[in-house]
C-alpha cells in the first residue's frame, strides 16, 4: 500500500506503445526525464506527442511498456501519483463564472491543501494578477486565463509538470513570461514536460529535445538551431509528402 505521498527524481517511459483500436499512436518509445529539467516532446500534428502526455499524466494506459515514478508505477502509486502530477491541457479547466481567486480556491479544495489563502494570494501575485483576483475570468485575455490556469497546475506543488501546447494563442509579452516561469519550475527541481511547435520561443530553452514521429523517437538531427535538428530528425527517410506537418 503506497504512502500517502510520493516523490520521485525522474520519471522513465521504458519501451511504451499505446494502441486505439488497430492505430498505433506509440510505438516502443523509451525516455528518460530527470528532477531540474525541461524536456520538448517535438513532432508535426499526429506523431504522438498528446498521447504520450496522457500516459505520463496516467491519463491513458501504455498497451505494452510501462512508466516509472522513480520506483512507482501508476498501479503501484494509485491516487497518490496523481498528486504529484501538474497536467495543462489545450483546455484550461477555469470556470469563467467565477473570478480569479474563486477559481484558486475552488482548485485547492479539490487538492486538499492547507493555508488556502496564502497559496491563492501567491499564485495570483505570480500570474500577476493580484489587481485583477476579485474579476470574473470570463472578462480575461487568453493571456491572462493562460496564466492562471497555469498556476491552478501548480497549486499543490507537482513534482511532474505537464503542458499541452502551452504558448497557443499568447503575445510575445506573455510567451516571455512563461519563458521565465518554466526557468523557474527548472530551479526548483521539478520536472516539466511539454508539447510545443513554437520550435523558435523554446530554442536554448530545453534540456532533452524528445522528436517523435509516427509515434517512434526519431535520432537528434544535426544542425545549429532547434529548427534545424528538428528538420532533420523528422525528415529523414520520410516519404515525399511527409514534411507537411512540419513547422514552416
Amino acid at each position: 500500500m503506497p504512502p500517502p505521498s510520493i516523490d520521485f527524481d525522474q520519471v522513465v517511459v521504458d519501451g511504451v506503445s499505446r494502441a486505439y483500436g488497430r492505430r498505433r499512436a506509440l510505438r516502443q518509445v523509451s525516455v528518460t526525464c530527470r528532477v531540474g529539467e525541461i524536456v520538448g516532446l517535438l513532432g508535426p500534428n499526429g506523431a504522438g506527442k498528446s498521447t504520450l502526455l496522457s500516459v505520463l499524466g496516467t491519463l491513458a494506459e501504455p498497451s505494452a511498456g510501462e512508466v516509472r515514478y522513480g520506483t512507482w508505477t501508476a498501479l503501484t502509486a494509485g491516487g497518490a501519483l496523481r498528486g504529484r502530477i501538474g497536467f495543462l491541457s489545450h483546455e484550461l479547466q477555469l470556470y469563467p463564472e467565477l473570478t480569479a481567486r474563486e477559481n484558486l480556491e475552488f482548485f485547492a479544495g479539490l487538492y486538499g491543501l492547507g493555508d488556502t489563502a496564502r497559496r491563492v494570494g501567491a499564485a495570483l501575485e505570480t500570474a500577476a494578477l493580484t489587481g485583477r483576483a476579485d474579476d470574473l475570468v470570463e472578462g480575461f485575455s487568453r493571456g491572462m486565463r493562460q496564466r492562471l490556469a497555469l498556476e491552478r497546475v501548480l497549486l499543490h506543488e507537482p513534482r511532474l509538470v505537464l503542458l499541452d501546447e502551452p504558448f497557443t494563442g499568447l503575445d510575445e509579452s506573455a510567451c516571455d513570461g512563461l519563458v521565465a516561469r518554466l526557468r523557474s519550475l527548472r530551479a526548483a527541481g521539478q520536472i516539466v514536460v511539454l508539447t510545443t511547435h513554437d520550435l523558435d520561443l523554446v530554442d536554448g530553452l530545453l534540456d532533452q529535445e524528445v522528436v517523435l514521429r509516427a509515434g517512434r523517437v526519431r535520432a537528434p538531427g544535426a544542425g545549429g538551431s532547434l529548427r534545424e535538428r528538428y528538420r532533420a530528425a523528422v525528415l529523414v527517410d520520410a516519404p515525399a509528402r511527409g514534411g507537411r506537418g512540419a513547422p514552416a
